[in-house]
């Protein structure tokens, strides 16, 4: 027996009828009216423009209005603890270690050398400060024998060394009220100077 189109399922000989009967329906004709969809109930308020005034309170919300009436900024001079601080191995305040490397006359030469030799690694402030006015007191040594040699053969050599020494002079005073009152130094100057002598002086046990 031949096998027909549609004889898939030899269980059910009715499965080829149906599937032509499906093929040939077609689907009855029903009639409906198109119908539109309702309009959207009005939830929200009328958009409406800001004024100048309220505009500018949302560009910048915190115009100060709100600020606490004990609101008050710290000062540098609050959280510098550097008066209190004592530096490990010595014992001085560490403001007056910082500062006593700046002093004129060489003094701070010889201080700076001492602390660099005593201060150990962990007190870098201090090691920072040190180097650094020792550096300085060498640049100006080197900068005053410079100026003292150009003396015999340069007009106007030695006024120049005075005036140099009495600048340099002020400058230390100044570095050095700074660094006892705990604010920051930089002289960039002596940069490489600084960081040499802070590596290769170091503290003796």
């Amino acid at each position: 027996m031949a096998k027909k189109k549609f004889d898939t399922n030899p269980l059910d000989p009715t499965f080829p009828d149906r599937i032509r009967e499906a093929e040939t329906a077609a689907l009855p004709k029903q009639d409906h009216e198109t119908r539109e969809f309702a309009p959207p109930s009005i939830t929200e308020e009328q958009t409406r423009r800001f004024e100048n005034q309220e505009f500018n309170n949302y560009q910048s919300p915190f115009s100060g209005q709100n600020v606490p009436a004990n609101f008050r900024t710290a000062k540098l001079g609050e959280i510098n603890d550097s008066k209190s601080r004592k530096v490990s191995k010595i014992g001085l305040p560490e403001n007056i270690l910082t500062a006593l490397p700046y002093i004129p006359f060489y003094v701070g030469l010889i201080a700076g050398l001492i602390v660099l030799l005593l201060v150990p690694k962990s007190e870098t402030k201090a090691r920072f400060h040190a180097a650094q006015g020792l550096a300085a007191h060498i640049g100006i040594f080197i900068v005053t024998a410079i100026l003292g040699i150009a003396d015999n053969f340069v007009p106007f050599a030695s006024s120049a060394s005075n005036i140099f020494q009495i600048v340099t002079m002020v400058m230390l005073i100044i570095f050095a009220v700074k660094a006892f009152q705990g604010k920051p130094i930089h002289i960039e100057a002596v940069d490489d100077l600084t960081e040499w002598l802070e590596e290769k002086i170091k503290p003796q046990n």
